[in-house]
C-alpha cells in the first residue's frame, strides 16, 4: 500500500505555467530566473506540478525571460491544464535510484542501454509514464523507496515481462493517497487483487482458483468508484470502466457484443480491472426485468463471468447503491466472490477525508478540521468534497488574488448551510436552531433528556467507563401545545445529533407493504447519518394499540416498529427514538417497555411560574407599557399551555397595532391588549383533561415503567 505523503502548506506555491512547441522533452519546466530566486530552486532540482494529474519535472532557467513556467505542449496535456492557467507546485528532493523496473506499453525487444541513456537524469515517479526514443513506459517500481526517483547512470533498468496500458485519458489519475477513510476496505480490496492479478498461482498451489469479482456496495458517494479507480493504479493494471449508456444499444445483440469486446481485449491486455459501474442497471433480476434485452444482458455477464479463467488475471469490481436490485445470480462465489460495503463514513474517516480535500489550501489558524469531522454527521466523501469546495468559495469573495486565499473556519460553517448529506435528502434531516434557553421552565424535563440523548453523545467516554446502558427510546406525552417538539429539537441541536422529524400520517400508503418499508428506511437513513434523533410526532396514529384496527395496516407497521427499535442487527451507530402523543392509551404496550420507547415523561402544562415567565418572555419583543401585572396575567390564565399563551400575545400584538393606526400614534403593547386578547382566546385544557393525563401517569408509575 502507497504511504501516505505529508504536503505542509508552507511547501505549496503558486505560479502560471504556459506551453511551448519548441521544447520536445517531457518532464522538463524552464522557470524564470526571479520565480526560481524566490523559492530558492536552482537548476537541476525537481518540482511537482499540480493540474488535474500531477508529475515531476527537471527545472531549468528560462533564458528567454518567460513569465512563470514553460513546458512542452504533451505535459500541458498530461497535466489538463490551460495554457496561462495558475498551477500549484512544489519543490521535492529526488532520491538517485539503485534500481528501476519499467513496463513497456506495447511487447518487442528494448536496447535497455539505450534507455538508460534516455532516462539518465530525469525524474520518475511510481505509475507515471515516461517516454523514451524506444517508446513509452510506466514505473511499476524502483529502490530506494521515496516519493520521486533520479535516474543515474548508475541505476540498473529492469523491463517487465508483461505490458501495461495508461489508463484512458478521461479517467482522473487517482491513487490510495486519494482515497480516506476506507482503510480497512481498501486493506481487503487490495489483498483481493493482488492474489487474483499479481499472484494467482498462490491459490492454485491449493487447488483453489483466485477470486473473479468483488461487489462494492453503499450509499451514493462513498466512494465506491474512486477506490476501484486507486486499486487499478495502485496495482498498474489495465482499467476498463464500463457504464449502462456505453453497453445499451437498440440493435439486437449489440449490447452482449461489446460486453464481450472488453472481457476480450482485458484478456488480451492483462492483469486488468474491469469496473462496472451502476450495476444494477446493466445487471437488474431478470425476475423485474422489463424487457428481453436486459434478460440477455444479464445472461451475457453471467456467461462471461464464469469464462474468466484462473490464469487471465481479470477481476471484476461492480459498485452499486442497490445491492438487492442485482440478479442474485451474480451474488454467488464464482462470480462476485466477495461483497465489501462502502459505509457513510464516521467521525475519524471524515477527518481523513477532510485531510486529504485540504491538504493544498492555506487554512487559518482556527480552523479545525477535528470540529469539522464532529458536526459533518451523515455526509459522505463526496459531501465533504462540496465542503470544502463551497469554503474556498467563500473565501475567493474575500481577495482579489488567489494566491492569497485563506480559508477560515466561519467559511466552513457557512458551507455547511448550503451542502447537505446527500444520501438523506428525501428525509427532512437537519441539526435544529432551537436551544434550550428559547424553552421556558420544564427544567426537569430538561435535566432527563440531556442525561439520555445529550450527555452520552459529548461525553461517551465516561458513560463508557460506567458501563452505562443508555435508553434508546423516549416517550413524550401531554397535551397539546406543551412544547414537545420544541423538546425534541431543542435535545437534538444541543447535542448536535442529526434530527429526522417522521409525522405518522407521512408513513401511511394504500399499497400492501409500503407502509413497513417506509419504516425501514427512515431508520436505515438514521443509522447511515447516525447520531440522529428519530422524532415519531403524532405517534399514536401509526402505534396503536393492535386488535384495534380491522384492516390490520397499523399491526403491521407497530411490527415493523417494534423490530426496528429492538435493533436486531445492532449496530454501534447512536440512533435515538423520540415518540410525541396526546394520547398515550392508545399506543400498543409493547412500544412503552425497557429497549424501546423505555423512557417516559409527562410534559405538563406550565404551572403560575411557568406562565408568568413566558409572558415575560414573549411581551418582552415588542413594544410595551412598563406597568403590566404579569402575576394577574399569569393568574387568570390557568389551564393555557405554551401554544396558547403564544397565540394570546400575538392577537394582542394585533390590536395593539389596529388602535395604534386609528390614534395614528405608534403603537404599543398594553395590559388591556392583552387582557382582551385572554377573553378571546380560550384555553386548550381544563380540568377533566388534566385529570386523564394524571390518571395514565399514575397507571404508568403502580405498573413500574419508565416514568420519568
Amino acid at each position: 500500500m502507497l504511504s501516505l505523503i505529508i504536503i505542509m502548506e508552507k511547501d505549496l506555491h503558486f505560479a502560471n505555467i504556459y506551453s511551448n512547441r519548441k521544447i520536445k522533452q517531457r518532464y522538463l519546466a524552464l522557470a524564470n530566473s526571479s520565480l526560481m530566486k524566490e523559492y530558492n530552486i536552482l537548476p537541476g532540482d525537481t518540482i511537482i506540478i499540480y493540474g488535474d494529474k500531477f508529475a515531476p519535472f527537471l527545472v531549468q532557467e528560462n533564458r528567454d525571460n518567460e513569465g512563470g513556467i514553460v513546458v512542452s505542449e504533451e505535459d500541458m496535456r498530461w497535466l489538463s491544464v490551460r495554457d496561462g492557467e495558475k498551477v500549484i507546485f512544489r519543490k521535492v528532493d529526488a532520491i538517485s535510484l539503485d534500481s528501476i523496473t519499467l513496463s513497456p506499453t506495447t511487447q518487442k525487444q528494448f536496447d535497455v542501454r539505450k534507455i538508460s541513456i534516455d532516462l539518465r537524469g530525469k525524474p520518475v515517479m511510481r505509475r507515471l509514464p515516461i517516454y523514451t526514443k524506444d517508446g513509452e513506459f510506466v514505473v511499476v517500481a524502483f529502490s530506494p523507496q521515496g516519493e520521486v526517483g533520479l535516474v543515474t547512470g548508475d541505476t540498473v533498468i529492469n523491463i517487465a515481462s508483461s505490458s501495461v496500458k495508461i489508463a484512458q485519458k478521461d479517467i482522473p489519475y487517482v491513487t490510495l493517497e486519494d482515497v480516506g477513510g476506507l482503510t480497512e476496505q481498501i486493506q481487503t480490496l487490495l489483498e483481493i487483487a493482488e492474489i487474483s492479478l499479481l499472484k494467482p498461482e498462490i491459490p492454485r498451489l491449493f487447488g483453489l482458483r483466485p477470486p473473479k469479482g468483488v461487489l462494492l456496495y453503499g450509499p451514493p458517494g462513498t466512494g465506491k468508484t474512486l477506490l476501484a479507480k486507486a486499486i487499478a493504479n495502485s496495482t498498474m493494471a489495465n482499467f476498463f470502466y464500463i457504464s449502462g449508456p456505453e453497453v445499451a444499444s437498440k440493435y439486437y445483440g449489440e449490447s452482449e457484443k461489446r460486453l464481450r469486446e472488453i472481457f476480450e481485449q482485458a484478456a488480451k491486455d492483462y492483469p486488468s480491472i474491469i469496473f462496472i459501474d451502476e450495476i444494477d442497471a446493466i445487471a437488474p433480476s431478470r425476475d423485474a426485468a422489463s424487457s428481453e434485452a436486459d434478460r440477455r444482458i444479464v445472461a451475457q455477464l453471467l456467461t462471461l463471468m464464469d469464462g474468466v479463467s484462473s490464469r487471465s488475471g481479470i477481476l471484476v469490481i461492480g459498485a452499486t447503491n442497490r445491492p438487492n436490485a442485482i440478479d442474485p445470480a451474480l451474488r454467488r462465489p464464482g462470480r462476485f466472490d466477495r461483497e465489501i460495503e462502502i459505509p457513510v463514513p464516521g467521525k475519524k474517516e471524515r477527518l481523513d477525508i477532510l485531510k486529504i480535500h485540504t491538504r493544498r489550501l492555506k487554512l487559518d489558524n482556527d480552523v479545525s478540521l477535528e470540529k469539522l469531522a464532529e458536526i459533518t454527521h451523515g455526509f459522505v466523501g463526496a459531501d465533504l468534497e462540496a465542503l470544502v469546495r463551497e469554503a474556498v468559495m467563500n473565501a475567493l469573495k474575500r481577495v482579489k488574488n488567489y494566491e492569497d486565499v485563506i480559508v477560515t473556519q466561519s467559511d466552513f460553517i457557512d458551507a455547511m448551510k448550503r451542502v447537505q448529506p446527500s444520501g438523506l435528502r428525501e428525509f427532512r434531516v437537519e441539526i435544529p436552531n432551537t436551544t434550550w434557553e428559547d424553552i421556558i421552565g420544564l427544567d426537569d424535563i430538561k435535566l432527563e433528556l440531556k442525561e439520555v440523548v445529550e450527555w452520552p453523545l459529548k461525553n461517551p467516554s465516561l458513560y463508557e467507563y460506567m458501563n452505562a446502558e443508555v435508553p434508546s427510546g423516549i416517550l413524550l406525552y401531554g397535551p397539546p401545545g406543551t412544547g414537545k417538539t420544541m423538546l425534541a429539537r431543542a435535545v437534538a441541536h444541543e447535542s448536535g445529533a442529526n434530527f429526522i422529524a417522521v409525522n405518522g400520517p407521512e408513513l401511511l400508503n394504500m399499497w400492501v407493504g409500503e407502509s413497513e418499508r417506509a419504516v425501514r428506511e427512515v431508520f436505515k437513513k438514521a443509522r447511515q447519518a447516525s447520531p440522529t434523533i428519530v422524532f415519531f410526532d403524532e405517534i399514536d396514529s401509526l402505534a396503536v394499540a393492535r386488535g384495534s384496527d380491522p384492516n390490520k395496516v397499523t399491526e403491521r407497521i407497530v411490527s415493523q416498529l417494534l423490530t426496528e427499535m429492538d435493533g436486531i442487527s445492532k449496530r454501534n451507530e447512536r440512533v435515538i427514538s423520540i415518540a410525541a402523543t396526546n394520547r398515550p392509551d392508545i399506543l400498543d404496550p409493547a412500544l412503552l417497555r425497557p429497549g424501546r420507547l423505555e423512557k417516559i415523561i409527562y410534559v405538563p402544562p406550565p404551572d403560575f411560574n411557568g406562565r408568568k415567565a413566558i409572558f415575560v418572555n414573549l411581551i418582552s419583543k415588542h413594544p410595551h407599557e412598563e406597568e403590566i401585572d404579569y402575576n394577574y396575567i399569569a393568574k387568570i390564565t390557568e389551564f393555557y399551555t405554551p401554544a396558547d399563551i403564544k397565540g394570546v400575545v400575538n392577537r394582542a400584538v394585533l390590536l395593539a397595532i389596529r388602535k395604534g393606526m386609528i390614534s395614528n400614534q405608534k403603537p404599543k403593547l398594553t395590559q388591556d391588549d392583552i387582557v382582551a386578547s385572554i377573553n378571546f382566546i380560550r384555553p386548550t385544557l381544563n380540568a377533566s383533561t388534566l385529570s386523564y393525563y394524571q390518571h395514565f401517569t399514575d397507571r404508568i408509575r403502580q405498573s413500574g415503567g419508565g416514568y420519568a
